[in-house]
């Protein structure tokens, strides 16, 4: 059961399952929901990168401050200006003087033309560079970019963007499978301390009677005051025994919640205690390890690192792009431009310091380490599945061995008490047969949750942690 989670809807009733935890953590573990949350961040750069063939329309515009006015330069073309004004008059002269006569100006008389309108027009030529606008201007456009080839950048910018959101619903899968396994240590955990403590019942019981056996035989005079002290003194032991199991059950169920992510305030009711079930195969299927999240986030990884080296020889291919440009305002602005433009641009390193040739070659090792890694990974699976599997072989031989000794130690109890009984044995016997039962079902049941807890690692490996649930129903 789990009640008093405020918001929820009205509580439960009955045993809180691990199938009903698993449930619960699919909605609110936090571990799950930032996986989730990463997963759709990377689907959105998914859909960006998709749309990035679409032309970028900006809006241009800006102001701009100059230190000085624009100007023009007239002195530094002062004398080509004045030469050239002088032979243009002499030439207009000359060529008036033709018309009438027919011939040539003397020479002479060209000269002094010549010179005469030099001193003139070095005279008056402006001895200062004028103005050309004011020391601002405004202007605002509105441009357009659009992508026609990138030397396969843009697909391979989609690429990287598909191998990271596959990568995302693997780490979502990868999370969730890692909770589950969480989960199903601790509530396996909790089933512990619930199978202990009932084991401990039976045993505090069993000593009660053997104090009160005792305390009786005192009255009766029977046997000495310090023989029902060792009943006591056991029963004191066995039940702080019990109170400490109390206390790591409540430890446990205290993990328990902060993996469902309740408050620590909330009830939970397990009450259900461990059983032996055998696991059912003798080895992992074949090609388990291709179905792992933990091989399919490093595989993951081989193809991101492709398109890596498919983004690195991009780099040494031309860009092209189509260009256009419409004015919208232009203010103080010393030339007039045309109000719109269209154009075809290029950009095409041709030397980068070989720097490109070595990106490419640095992404091609990249691919062949993950290559590595996921080798690695298969093996690493493969051996640990098949030593997890021998270890539950191990714990099976074991509980097999302890569940005989568990027997024999509850039938030597068992005829120690009728001893007693009849006067056979004494009441320290009965308290000594007692113990070796309680540590010999305690050695029982710790093998049980080793094993439950290595077939739940197992079913991680070669499946899902859920399915450990089929040995706990």
């Amino acid at each position: 059961m789990l009640a008093g989670i405020p918001g929820n809807a009205p509580a439960q009733t009955g045993e809180l399952s691990l199938a009903e935890c698993f449930r619960l953590a699919r909605h609110k573990n936090l571990a799950v929901e930032q996986a989730r949350v990463s997963l759709n961040a990377r689907q959105y750069q998914l859909k960006a990168e998709q749309t990035s063939y679409f032309p970028k329309i900006d809006l241009l515009a800006g102001y701009n401050y100059l230190s000085r006015p624009l100007e023009i330069n007239l002195q530094q073309v002062k004398d080509g200006i004045v030469e050239g004004s002088s032979r243009q008059s002499l030439s207009a002269a000359n060529n008036v003087f033709k018309e009438i006569t027919g011939n040539d100006l003397p020479q002479s008389v060209q000269d002094r033309i010549y010179n005469t309108s030099k001193d003139i027009i070095g005279a008056v030529y402006p001895n200062y560079n004028p103005p050309l606008s004011k020391q601002s201007y405004f202007t605002a456009a509105l441009g357009l970019r659009q992508p026609i080839y990138l030397g396969g950048k843009l697909s391979t910018a989609r690429d990287i963007a598909k191998a990271e959101y596959e990568s995302g619903i693997i780490n979502v899968e990868l999370v969730e499978k890692q909770m589950d396994f969480a989960l199903a240590a601790a509530y396996i955990r909790v089933l512990y301390f619930n199978t202990m403590i009932s084991s401990q019942d039976r045993v505090i019981t069993a000593m009660e009677k053997n104090e009160r056996y005792a305390t009786s035989l005192v009255n009766n005079e029977i046997i000495p005051p310090y023989q029902r002290n060792w009943a006591t003194v056991a029963l004191t032991f066995a039940q702080s025994r019990r109170r400490n199991l109390e206390l790591e059950k409540l430890n446990g169920l205290t993990e328990l919640k902060r993996l469902l992510q309740v408050p620590q305030d909330t009830t939970i009711t397990i009450t259900d205690t461990l059983r032996y079930r055998e696991l059912a195969g003798t080895a992992p299927p074949e090609d388990f390890w291709k179905g792992n999240p933990a091989y399919k986030a490093v595989e993951s990884k081989t193809a991101l690192a492709e398109s890596t080296v498919k983004a690195s020889r991009s780099l040494n291919l031309p860009n092209i792009f189509g260009i256009a440009s419409l004015n919208l305002y232009q203010r103080d602005l010393p030339v007039i431009t045309p109000p719109w433009l269209v154009g075809v641009e290029m950009q095409w390193t041709l030397f980068s310091g070989f720097s490109n040739q070595k990106r490419v070659k640095a992404t091609q090792l990249y691919v062949q380490e993950a290559k590595i890694a996921a080798d690695n990974t298969q093996a690493l699976l493969e051996a640990g599945a098949t030593v997890v599997r021998n270890k539950v072989t191990v714990l099976e031989r074991d509980m097999l061995s302890l569940a005989q000794a568990r027997d024999q130690a509850q039938l030597t109890t068992t005829q120690v008490q009728e001893r007693l009984a009849e006067q056979l044995s004494s009441v320290k016997d009965v308290n000594e047969a007692l113990l070796v039962e309680e540590e010999l079902g305690k050695a029982y049941y710790t093998a049980l949750f080793a094993y439950l807890l290595t077939a739940a690692e197992y079913y991680n490996l070669i499946g899902s942690p859920q399915q450990i649930t089929t040995l706990l129903q």
